[in-house]
């Protein structure tokens, strides 16, 4: 890995410097990602194991077909607020937390900042936990012992080197001459596996089961995926050549993916009995590549490219954090979030990585409405009115579909009573959250035509 300050050649001949970047503006000469770059980059973001996990929770509750269509529309409202997101970054060239300086306030930044710290802790020990379950499951199967805590050790070494090194060279270096076309082929050779299996397409045209999820809901856990991103989109955006190539690269890429991955998750059980676990689907492809090594060798591709999610979620975190405290040293940071992300790595459990879905697009969702309003129609000129319309759409996310804590969900029921979603299976909350926190941002009469200013 390249040191810091290092000149590093690019694959089209430019050097860049290892620079560990914070919050200020990245100046013109090192904005040089273009469209492919963001193509590869949140396409390979979009290829994991648990995107493949998140896949399996639609069916057999829809049919596949059912399936397919809302993961082809949740898809497209994700990957179109991820890149409009990302537009925002790449014109103003600042990360995604210093975007919110203008709409709610330097001090009301650290808000969002503070939350989306905890979910990139908690995303990263999620990586970092699938990654070791399936590793272990795979020298378990070739060598007989188990020893997950190594494994996981590994994971996290490995992760925060690529945090370390930066976007740009994990990018450029790593994911265009190496990982992403590792983790496609992979792909590409499990999605023919599947569709080979005896008996696949009686239970692709089999109805579903009525069970979980209802069509609103599985709407719901489809655009979680992409917004799950929203809050890191412009720490990687900031470094494009243009505003276009930005949107373009990040809305191509990473719906291709998300259509792909959740579609194959589908597929998995379907055709080859994968439960909803990162075991389940290690267990799924081995079964289809009939226990083969070539089965074991999939697997551990998907660890290397899971690698790449785990890395993003640890250096936005940092980056986040420079967002609260500027002058703190970036390279610590990332170090101390790997350390608690990997220590909260033993706690987690597939039920609670469902939830921790929901509740992401609970917080989130909402709040880039407010961003949107502001970024894209005229800058608020109240704080008040975002900080409003950011609970509304809160509220509103949960009374459709309450996510949280048991007690959390306890004083939603006493609140509100039956969900909307249990009443109307259609409804999904997502879109009403994000439409009533746009439209009282707007309706509060904060909005001036004058362009947002990034407060320092």
């Amino acid at each position: 890995m390249p040191a810091k300050g290092e000149d590093v050649a690019t694959p089209d001949g430019i050097t860049f410097q290892q620079l560990p970047w914070g919050i200020d503006p990245i100046p013109p000469s090192e904005r040089r990602l273009r469209a492919l770059d963001f193509a590869v980059l949140w396409g390979d973001l979009g290829i994991g194991l648990l995107v493949l996990v998140t896949g399996t929770f639609l069916v057999p509750g829809l049919g596949f077909f059912t399936a397919l269509g809302v993961i082809v529309v949740g898809s497209l409202i994700g990957c179109a607020l991820l890149a409009a997101v990302g537009a925002v970054g790449a014109r103003e060239g600042v990360p995604s937390m210093a975007l919110f300086r203008p709409v709610l306030g330097l001090g009301g930044s650290w808000v969002p900042s503070a939350l989306n710290v905890a979910q990139l802790v908690g995303w990263t020990a999620v990586e970092l936990w699938a990654m070791s379950f399936v590793a272990d499951l795979v020298v378990d199967e070739v060598f007989g012992f188990s020893a997950r805590w190594l494994w996981l050790g590994l994971a996290a070494v490995g992760c925060t080197a690529l945090a370390l090194w930066g976007p740009v060279g994990v990018t450029r270096v790593w994911m265009e001459k190496f990982g992403a076309w590792v983790i496609v082929g992979i792909s590409v050779v499990v999605t023919v596996l599947v569709f080979t299996q005896d008996g696949l397409m009686d239970a692709l045209t089999a109805p579903g089961h009525g069970a979980f999820p209802t069509i609103g809901p599985a709407l719901d856990l489809v655009i979680a995926m992409p917004i799950s991103w929203l809050p890191l989109v412009a720490d990687y955006n900031r470094f494009a050549s243009s505003t276009r190539s930005a949107a373009t690269g990040t809305f191509v890429g990473y719906f291709i993916a998300n259509v792909w991955l959740y579609a194959l998750g589908a597929l998995l059980v379907l055709g080859a009995g994968a439960e909803g676990s990162p075991a389940g689907i290690a267990t799924g492809i081995l079964a289809i590549a009939g226990g083969s090594v070539a089965g074991i060798l999939f697997l551990v591709g998907l660890l290397a490219g899971e690698a790449d999610e785990a890395f993003a979620d640890i250096y936005s975190g940092a980056v986040s954090l420079r967002n609260i405290w500027p002058k703190a040293p970036q390279n610590a940071l990332i170090v101390g979030i790997a350390a608690i992300s990997t220590a909260l790595a033993g706690w987690l459990t597939m039920e609670r990585y469902e939830s921790f879905l929901f509740l992401i697009g609970s917080v989130f969702i909402p709040l880039f409405g407010v961003f949107i309003a502001h970024h894209y129609v005229g800058p608020l000129r109240n704080r008040t009115v975002a900080f409003v319309a950011w609970g509304l759409g809160f509220l509103l996310y949960h009374w459709i579909t309450p996510t949280g804590p048991t007690e959390w969900l306890r004083l939603v029921d006493a609140t509100v009573g039956v969900p909307l979603s249990f009443r109307w299976g259609w409804l999904n909350a997502s879109i009403p959250a994000f439409a009533l926190a746009f439209a009282v941002a707007l309706g509060g009469g904060a909005l001036s035509s004058q362009r947002p200013h990034i407060e320092r």
